[in-house]
């Protein structure tokens, strides 16, 4: 398994992850000239033009964009493989900062962000909620899709009484089918050799068939809305790290802890996700107490980007509804 993870690993870092490596209270670690009163921040309402702020947390200067509606409880996303800020969907974002604040951010190690990046996932879901913390959120809502979507997992499970929600998109538990390893399938995409290195995600978020690629192609012209001020790209010390946090997750203890998530999760899948494959989205909604799953059809790993206005209402509902 080593072997393949290396593999893996030297195979992600031939292809360019621009595409992938696709606001508030500030800690007084932070220079003035990026410090920014929280009204200042509820005035951004889109992602192409928040501002990149910066705060310590556990010794690591994290960049982080905060915006949206100001009044509730804030959500934050957690990125995927690989990912920057820059790698969300500017529909998805905006459409959920109409109603609420939303953050974004890198974490630690990972392009604007200093620190090194960890190799699992409880480091990862440290600086997560050591954000929010040095932000001085007392409760937050969490959407992480795929990697971060472990990470969600994580920080549900240590801070209930910090995590309020969460969203799981392209996930999987711990142990679960394919996760010891980059799956074969998303191995043959990395190593695909491709003219326009973007291209590679429409391998990896949609299906092959035509109406999948159209929302695909629809999506990457959307990935580069934002023209100026961009995060920076990932370094060469992102993958293997990050590799190493999936294969330990995929290879660590059975799904036991789901049980003890209480916290209402909303999971969503694509049909046919050979990332993380679709049977562990069943598996979690099977254990975790609270779970409710939607499958999108004809979809793979970025199913919210081939259907975004839909997810933006489910995710919606299920964000706004009671106890």
């Amino acid at each position: 398994m080593q072997k393949n993870i290396n593999c893996s690993a030297r195979l992600a870092a031939r292809i360019t992850m621009a595409a992938l490596a696709v606001a508030s209270s500030l800690s007084m670690a932070v220079p003035p000239a990026v410090a920014a009163t929280q009204a200042e921040a509820s005035t951004v309402l889109r992602h192409v033009t928040a501002p990149t702020r910066y705060v310590e947390v556990e010794g690591a200067r994290l960049a982080y964009r905060r915006f949206g509606r100001t009044g509730g409880v804030p959500l934050i996303f957690f990125q995927h493989f690989v990912g920057t800020m820059d790698s969300w969907d500017p529909q998805v974002v905006d459409g959920l900062a109409r109603d609420r604040e939303v953050i974004l951010f890198d974490n630690a190690g990972v392009a604007g962000s200093g620190g090194e990046v960890p190799n699992n996932v409880e480091g990862m879901a440290k600086y997560a909620t050591g954000l929010l913390q040095a932000l001085k959120i007392k409760q937050a809502d969490v959407l992480g899709f795929s990697l971060g979507s472990l990470v969600a997992q994580q920080a549900a499970l240590e801070r209930p009484d910090l995590i309020r929600r969460v969203i799981l998109i392209g996930s999987g538990p711990r142990a679960g089918v394919g996760m010891a390893s980059l799956t074969p399938e998303f191995v043959s995409m990395l190593g695909k050799k491709r003219d326009n290195p973007d291209d590679l995600l429409l391998d990896v978020f949609f299906t092959p068939s035509e109406q999948s690629q159209a929302a695909g192609r629809a999506f990457l012209k959307r990935l580069h809305e934002r023209s100026t001020n961009r995060d920076l790209e990932v370094n060469e010390k992102v993958v293997p790290a990050q590799v190493a946090a999936f294969a330990d997750w995929g290879k660590g203890q059975d799904d036991g802890y789901l049980k003890q998530i209480q916290q209402p999760v909303l999971i969503v899948s694509g049909s046919n996700d050979l990332v993380h494959y679709t049977i562990n989205s069943y598996n979690l909604q099977q254990k975790l107490p609270k779970a409710q799953l939607i499958v999108y059809p004809d979809s793979n790993h970025g199913a919210i980007y081939q259907y975004p206005d839909l997810f933006l209402a489910q995710a919606k509902l299920f964000l706004d509804a009671g106890e």
